[in-house]
C-alpha cells in the first residue's frame, strides 16, 4: 500500500528482523512462491523510497515510550514516497497494544499539506470519504493534545512484496537508512544534510544489517513460521525514528542517550 491510502485502518501483527545483507537473496528466493512484487515498486527487485516526517512532544514522549518498551504507545508520522512532491503525503497514527499494531492513515495532496492544515479549525474539501475525514480529525486532535511538532525525518529504500489476492501480508527489506535532524512541517529533508543509520553501531549489531519486516493479520501463514525457523531469524525491534534520535543525540544531546536511560532505570530500582 505504498500510495493507495484506501485502507484506513489496519490491525496486524508485525515482526522485525535484522539480517545480514548476504542473506537477502536467499530469503527472497524462499518467499517467491508465496508473494508477488508490490505494484508500487520499481525495477527488479521492486523498490521505492520512503520519506517520513516524525512528530513528537516537547519532551519526546513518543521516542521514550519506544525506548522504554511501553506495552501501549502510539506515534504520529507523515509519510511520502519516492521524491518528495511526486506523490501525496499520508498522515498516520500508529498504535501498539502489546503485540498488536493498529494503524490509521489518511491521504493528503502534497501541496495541501502543512501547518495551516493542521492548526486550522476548518475541514477542507480534500477528503474522499467520511472515514478519511474522521482519520484526519483524529490525527489533528492528537497533534493538538500532545503539542506534537516535527522531530526528525527518516528515509530509506524499501524492497516490497505482498500477499496474492485479498490476503493482507507484506514482506519488506529496508536498506539505505538515513535521518535528517532539521525537519519542518513541509521540507521532507529537501535541501538538507542526511546522515546514515546503516552501521553496526546504529543497529546494535556487529555489522550493518538489512531490516526485514513481516506484517500479517492474526492468522500467520505456516510458510512464514517455517522461514523464521529455517533462517534462524531473531525478532529484534528496529525503530528507525528512535535510532535517528539516538544518533543525533551523540551530537546535539536532544534526547538522553540509550545507555543513560538504562542506567537511570537501574538506579531508580
Amino acid at each position: 500500500m505504498a500510495g493507495s491510502g484506501q485502507l484506513a485502518l489496519v490491525k496486524r501483527y508485525e515482526k522485525k528482523y535484522r539480517i545480514r545483507p548476504e542473506l537477502v537473496p536467499e530469503i527472497r528466493k524462499y518467499i517467491t512462491p508465496f508473494v508477488i512484487p508490490d505494484k508500487f515498486g520499481i525495477g527488479d527487485p521492486p523498490e521505492y523510497m520512503i520519506t517520513t516526517l516524525q512528530l513528537d512532544t516537547p519532551s519526546y514522549a513518543f521516542h521514550y515510550a519506544k525506548e522504554l518498551e511501553y506495552d501501549e504507545r502510539f506515534k504520529l508520522r507523515v509519510r511520502t514516497y519516492n521524491e518528495p512532491g511526486t506523490s501525496p503525503v499520508f498522515a498516520e497514527v500508529k498504535s501498539k497494544i502489546q503485540d498488536i499494531i493498529v494503524k490509521s492513515r489518511v491521504m493528503v495532496p502534497f501541496d495541501k499539506w502543512g501547518p495551516d492544515l493542521i492548526f486550522s479549525t476548518d475541514l477542507p474539501y480534500i477528503f474522499k470519504s467520511t472515514q478519511q475525514e474522521t482519520d484526519f480529525l483524529k490525527f489533528r486532535r492528537l497533534v493538538w493534545e500532545t503539542d506534537a511538532s516535527p522531530a526528525n525525518i527518516l528515509r530509506y529504500t524499501r524492497e516490497s512484496y505482498v500477499g496474492p489476492g485479498e490476503l493482507y501480508l507484506r514482506v519488506t527489506f529496508d536498506r539505505k537508512l538515513e535521518y535528517c535532524p532539521r525537519p519542518t512541517w513541509t521540507n521532507f529533508g529537501r535541501g538538507e544534510t542526511w546522515y546514515s543509520m546503516d552501521s553496526g553501531e546504529a543497529q546494535d549489531e556487529e555489522t550493518s544489517c538489512v531490516v526485514l519486516e513481516i506484517k500479517t493479520l492474526e492468522e500467520v501463514p505456516a510458510w512464514i513460521i517455517d522461514m523464521v525457523e529455517k533462517f534462524n531469524l531473531q525478532n529484534r525491534g528496529n525503530c528507525k525514528y528512535s535510532t535517528g534520535m539516538w544518533k543525533d543525540s551523540l551530537f546535539s544531546r536532544k534526547v538522553t542517550p540509550r545507555n543513560s536511560i538504562m542506567e537511570s532505570l537501574v538506579w531508580s530500582v
